[in-house]
């Protein structure tokens, strides 16, 4: 039984930084998953697979993994690398490519 332990990023109609700043313990499968060959679902019979705790910190998660006897690898968040972007630049003459309609 092992476990990862992640910080989870903004989804993609996420502007801000909102619900980002806690920290999840997941467990790894243990089964693989299988399609129902009827109705084509996926599923499986791994009960770990549907647990997913929250954690205020990094080391709260970490501490309940060792107190539980879980193995666990922490994956660490990347920094997202913020641009400056000015809407002037849009229409500056030097530009790379020119700008047409």
């Amino acid at each position: 039984m092992s476990a990862r332990i992640f910080s989870p990023a903004k989804t993609a109609m996420q502007s801000g930084k909102a619900k980002t700043g806690h920290w999840v313990l997941e467990f790894d499968p243990a089964l693989p998953r299988r399609i129902d060959p009827l109705m084509g679902y996926t599923s499986s019979r791994d009960m770990k697979s549907q647990i997913r705790l929250t954690f205020g910190t990094k080391e709260e998660a970490i501490a309940y993994a060792e107190k539980h006897g879980i193995d666990y690898r922490v994956q660490e968040p990347k920094e997202t690398a913020r641009r400056q972007i000015s809407y002037a630049d849009n229409f500056r003459y030097d530009r790379r490519t020119p700008w047409t309609h």
